[in-house]
């Protein structure tokens, strides 16, 4: 099957929300703790090597990058990768820009679909990855989870992550979260969960995906 995220390309990067690119096209935002395989699994699903790139020092990474998919006559909408959160040496300052960097366009960027959730299996449901989750709460858009690194942990240990956040989202629920939260196991070093993630994601950018799928162009 051809995916439409294997049509993915850098488009631009931004610093400030000011400077968010005035697209119109559904976007997807990528977001995670540092060293959580966020730049890893974007490549993954793209199919690339270096689309995203990953910080030789965690957490150094401020700006947030756009990448656009589908035909590039007639692209089908963005995927957003966010600066990652929570590295402990990154300075009070930065990380206050982060925080109002991300909180803000999580919760207003109009366009914005869903928002795919990288979580590490070994550590699922952080304070701060918690925190990512009210943050978008307002919005009542969809979050989907990569559990991560699941190579890393033997069958049962994979089970008993998947549902550790189930029970976490179950508890996000009855308070009163309305937006749909969904969670699956992921490996890019072993591929697993690749096409569950492809299908969510291109479901999230719309009836343009399928076209591009069935070899079909887009309709204007």
């Amino acid at each position: 099957m051809a995916f439409l995220l294997h049509q993915a390309r850098f488009f631009t990067t931004v610093n400030h929300l000011r400077d968010l690119p005035a697209t119109v096209q559904p976007e997807i935002a990528f977001a995670g703790r540092s060293n959580a395989g966020k730049s890893t699994a974007i490549n993954i699903l793209c199919n690339q090597k270096r689309l995203a790139f990953a910080s030789k020092t965690p957490g150094r990474t401020q700006h947030i990058n756009y990448f656009g998919v589908g035909p590039a006559d007639e692209l089908a909408g963005y995927l957003v990768d966010l600066p990652g959160y929570g590295y402990a040496e990154v300075p009070g300052a930065a990380k206050a820009h982060w925080e109002a960097l991300l909180s803000t366009y999580l919760q207003s960027r109009a366009q914005l679909r869903g928002m795919v959730l990288m979580m590490d299996s070994r550590r699922p449901l952080t304070e701060l990855d918690r925190r990512m989750i009210e943050w978008f709460a307002p919005t009542g858009k969809p979050i989907h989870t990569l559990l991560t690194k699941c190579d890393k942990l033997t069958r049962q240990e994979s089970v008993n992550a998947l549902r550790a956040t189930e029970k976490g989202f179950a508890e996000y629920r009855a308070a009163g979260y309305k937006g749909e939260l969904s969670a699956q196991l992921f490996s890019a070093l072993k591929r697993v969960g690749l096409d569950e993630a492809h299908v969510r994601l291109e479901g999230w950018l719309g009836a343009d995906a399928a076209d591009a799928n069935a070899g079909t162009a887009p309709k204007a």
